[in-house]
């Protein structure tokens, strides 16, 4: 067994987008909580300045962009993006190409990881100061989560927000990493931290927060399907492992479907298992 590369990565992640609420529950959440968020951001001034962190091929950024153009009408925005996958950055790049609004929108792309920009950051020795800053679903990804929060924190403006996207504990993927990680290979690189893991980190530093909960289902019933390539890339999405159902001993793969089926993790729907996927959705006053 061995873990997945990036290019396999994002071909798994493919495979969970097509068959999650994800997307569905972060746009039921930028319809009702993002245009307040957004009307706050940049104090009257221009450019309003803005931070993808892990930003992947841009879908989710191009939405927020857009309810900051709707609430700032006619103000222009900088948006730089942090993203070290090159297939995702070209993707992204792509989707502003072919998007006809956004001409007072100006982006800058870093293909970094986000310790790297900080590196640079902190080299160069400027900090540009920005109003909004999003990381979405990537702080499993990092080093070390709360420097990493710690940092970008620190790059916010005054009446700046942080928002970050993170599984909720009342996921199924909280419940398997509790009380289920004997069932999930070690070749499964990334933390396995949820909203109070971030929020723990936020209480230490000292800052304002709000929590969002939204609701979000995977259908994973191809995962116990015998031979099903839909469901051996899903499984290797959940275990960051190339060919798990493959690869993985009999006792293992058997552990791990056993673990999913728990109510805590899931729950059945006309036939078809649905693991919880909920997301908490926190925002970070600077």
């Amino acid at each position: 067994m061995r873990s997945l590369t990036a290019e396999e990565y994002v071909e798994a992640f493919k495979s969970f987008l097509d068959h999650s609420t994800e997307h569905q529950c972060m746009d039921e959440f930028n319809k009702e909580e993002m245009p307040n968020i957004m009307a706050g951001l940049g104090n009257g001034k221009s450019p309003i300045n803005v931070l993808g962190v892990g930003s992947g091929t841009g879908e989710q950024d191009l939405k927020m962009i857009r309810i900051l153009q709707a609430a700032h009408p006619g103000v222009l925005i900088d948006n730089e993006i942090i993203e070290p996958n090159p297939q995702h950055v070209a993707a992204y790049k792509e989707l502003v190409n072919q998007a006809p609004d956004l001409h007072n929108v100006s982006f800058i792309w870093h293909q970094l990881t986000s310790s790297e920009y900080e590196q640079q950051v902190k080299e160069k020795g400027t900090h540009k100061k920005f109003d909004f800053i999003h990381m979405i679903q990537m702080l499993y990804r990092v080093e070390d989560i709360h420097n990493t929060i710690k940092f970008f924190h620190g790059c916010l403006d005054h009446h700046g927000k942080l928002l970050i996207i993170i599984l909720s504990d009342s996921s199924g993927w909280a419940s398997l990493w509790k009380n289920y990680r004997h069932c999930l290979p070690s070749t499964d690189s990334g933390h396995y931290v949820t909203s109070s893991g971030i929020t723990d980190v936020l209480k230490r530093l000292g800052v304002e927060y709000r929590v969002y909960e939204f609701p979000s289902g995977w259908d994973i019933t191809e995962c116990f399907i015998e031979g099903d390539p839909v469901g051996g890339r899903m499984m290797d999405f959940l275990t960051g492992t190339k060919n798990f159902l493959g690869t993985a001993p009999a006792g293992l793969r058997r552990r791990l479907q056993e673990a999913l089926c728990q109510p805590e993790c899931s729950s059945k729907k006309d036939g078809r298992v649905i693991f919880s996927n909920n997301l908490s959705m926190i925002v970070v006053e600077s």
